[in-house]
């Protein structure tokens, strides 16, 4: 009879050339370049059933989980900052990729209970995202050519040749974002949330590729995902300030933030967003309250298939 090797705990630090693993307390950190011909050898030898723990990076740490899930391992992605209010919390001093895999593994040990194991994104989601992400980084683009060079005499007319130039590349990957759509069947479920009021094509396909990238149980697990769930800090009878998580992609909370400023100039929000402002909130405030009502009626439509009727106020 096969002996029964027991799953493993393992917290391994990313950065772009090498991994710091962490499989046991006994046993110092070893490295590994981070190349899929050195991975994979790695992941076959672990115990079936083992979990890795992994700070979530830019794009260094895919390799690793894509493999890893691939071998039926489950994978957890650490946010940055929760892991060093983590370090902080349990009085660690040293930040080296050494103590971060150690660090990973124990908040791994410590809190695997309460941590959702990592599955990757559909491949459709991942292509529509890098869409919208390089469109943003175009919109920002002529923002700041348009602030700092239309003052300057003689470059008005290079500039603004310039400027529509970038505004057709804007055009095109807005072109490919549409297509990408469709051919992920994801073209009417989009038109569905474009209905409705201040959710345009570019906000309606953002949040139908959101809506796909993951099984979400409620509206409230999906405006988590998008990050416009709210931080609350409050101590006995002190009342701290109320903030954003922030957590999701940057890009689509701007896309809300400018569909609930459209959504509020209609008959049917405006009346929503002025009884907010009577209770008290802030233009911002009242406004990431719209953004998520928006969310919340995108999420029904979503996940029903049903035609959006709008109810005035």
């Amino acid at each position: 009879m096969a002996k029964h090797v027991k799953p493993l705990q393992i917290g391994i630090d990313v950065s772009k050339s090498e991994l710091w693993i962490q499989q046991t307390d006994g046993d110092s950190a070893v490295t590994l370049p981070n190349e899929y011909t050195a991975i994979r050898p790695w992941l076959r030898t672990l115990p079936r059933g083992s979990a890795l723990a992994l700070e979530a990076t830019n794009t260094y740490h895919l390799v690793l989980a894509e493999e890893a899930y691939r071998l039926g391992l489950s994978v957890h992605l650490i946010d940055g900052l929760r892991l060093n209010r983590y370090r902080e919390s349990v009085g660690g001093r040293a930040k080296t990729d050494r103590t971060d895999a150690q660090l990973l593994r124990r908040y791994l040990i410590k809190e695997g209970d309460e941590l959702r194991a990592w599955e990757p994104p559909p491949k459709a989601y991942q292509q529509a995202q890098r869409l919208l992400r390089r469109r943003a980084k175009l919109v920002e683009a002529r923002k700041t050519l348009l602030q700092s060079l239309q003052d300057i005499p003689g470059l008005k007319q290079p500039l603004q040749s310039l400027l529509l130039r970038i505004k057709r590349l804007e055009q095109l990957l807005e072109k490919r974002l549409r297509e990408q759509l469709c051919e992920a069947e994801w073209d009417v479920p989009a038109k569905r949330c474009a209905a409705i009021e201040g959710i345009g094509p570019l906000t309606a396909a953002a949040l139908t590729m959101s809506f796909h990238r993951g099984h979400f149980r409620s509206s409230d697990a999906f405006i988590a995902f998008l990050g416009l769930d709210v931080k609350v800090r409050d101590s006995g009878q002190q009342r701290g300030r109320r903030k954003l998580t922030k957590q999701g992609d940057p890009e689509l909370r701007r896309l809300l933030h400018n569909a609930a400023m459209a959504a509020v100039r209609s008959p049917v929000w405006q009346p929503v967003y002025q009884r907010y402002l009577d209770r008290g909130l802030a233009r911002t405030q009242a406004l990431v309250a719209v953004a998520r009502k928006l969310v919340r009626i995108a999420f029904a439509l979503l996940r029903s298939g049903e035609i959006y009727r709008p109810k005035m106020a």
